[in-house]
């Protein structure tokens, strides 16, 4: 992963800094007007608003943000979902296309880049406001850290997908000291809702998803059916234990991840293990990235069906596989599409009662 580029000399920082007070691009035609702080209309969008604990540090933000980068896909992907196009100046970070239905506005957005952006790119589209779904994004070695951005006056907001109930000290993936609920999720999506001062299409969204969740789940009968889930690489393979967003999938539906004995969000488990487990269906992270080795689903089936410890396995025998992006594989508003998918997959080969 890129680390940040160096920072800029004091005199652009204090340019940049003395740039992000002024007004950005003009807002849309959906999104809530912005109204100057101490305005006559300013009490009516809920701002200042102050979160008094995200992921350890408070947040203050004067005015609903103008010029807002989102520096991974999953914050992107909801700002979009909110309306919120008009009012964004960036994203990066990107792991698959985006969300279906969001092409048009994510069109209007500039991409700083596909992975981490640098600090001085994400610096030069002037923003006023940055979230990230990663704890390593806001950190050393991703684009910058929470105090490089407060510093010049940038609010961050940093998704409780990733901090609330989990440990991220390791060197790994991080620990979840409790497992992940969709109410995370939701609470993000209300977080952000607020910050915009469209409170009312995070109640909707929010709405929305907690439907299409209930749905799939409608009439259960999984209690039975046993799962992996596999992210990526073949030589040591990443698989999700018990109490990330796949766990949120499996608890749903009330079906068993293999892996539910380790609280380690993404362990590396060799494939004599997997093969003992023999689960009923893989869930396969269909990734569009090329960092490491079988990235796509294709390839990933390919090595199961190659491989002599994998193609005896119950579910590579029945070709018992579910695709997913990566990101529905992530604590996003995509945990819901794997909710679905994994659901109606079970119901197709006869796994439910």
């Amino acid at each position: 992963m890129p680390l940040a580029h160096p920072v800029r000399s004091a005199v652009l920082f204090l340019t940049g800094a003395l740039l992000l007070t002024a007004t950005g691009c003009g807002v849309g035609t959906t999104p809530a007007p912005v109204r100057p702080a101490g305005g006559a209309g300013e009490a009516k969008t809920g701002h200042p608003v102050t979160l008094d604990d995200n992921c350890g540090r408070p947040v203050r933000v004067e005015r609903a943000p103008e010029r807002a980068v989102a520096l991974d896909q999953g914050a992107a992907e909801i700002m979009l979902s909110l309306g919120l196009a008009d009012r964004m100046v960036g994203t990066g970070t990107w792991t698959d296309p985006v969300l279906k239905g969001l092409e048009k506005e994510n069109a209007k957005v500039p991409r700083l880049a596909d992975r981490y952006p640098s600090f001085e790119k994400v610096l030069d589209a002037e923003p006023d406001f940055a979230a990230a779904s990663f704890t390593y994004t806001l950190g050393k070695g991703g684009v910058a850290t929470r105090e490089r951005f407060e510093k010049l006056g940038v609010p961050t907001y940093l998704s409780p997908t990733d901090c609330v109930g989990k440990d991220n000290s390791g060197d790994g993936d991080g620990v979840r000291v409790r497992p992940l609920t969709m109410e995370t999720v939701y609470g993000e999506i209300r977080d952000l809702a607020r910050i915009f001062a469209v409170p009312e299409r995070g109640e909707k969204l929010v709405a929305q998803l907690k439907s299409r969740v209930t749905k799939a789940a409608s009439g259960g009968g999984f209690e039975d059916a046993t799962v992996l889930y596999w992210f990526a690489n073949s030589e040591a393979p990443y698989m999700a234990g018990c109490c990330g967003a796949p766990g949120i999938v499996s608890r749903e539906l009330g079906a068993k991840n293999v892996f539910d004995d380790t609280k380690e969000e993404w362990p590396q488990i060799n494939w004599e293990t997997v093969a003992d487990r023999d689960p009923d269906v893989l869930v396969i992270g269909d990734l569009t990235r090329r960092s490491q080795s079988a990235e796509s689903a294709a390839k990933k089936i390919e090595f199961l069906e190659s491989d002599p410890v994998t193609r005896t396995m119950t579910a590579v025998r029945n070709k018992r596989y579910v695709l997913l992006s990566g990101q529905a594989l992530n604590p996003t508003i995509r945990t819901v599409e794997a909710v679905e998918k994994v659901a109606a997959a079970l119901r197709s080969y006869g796994l439910a009662k």
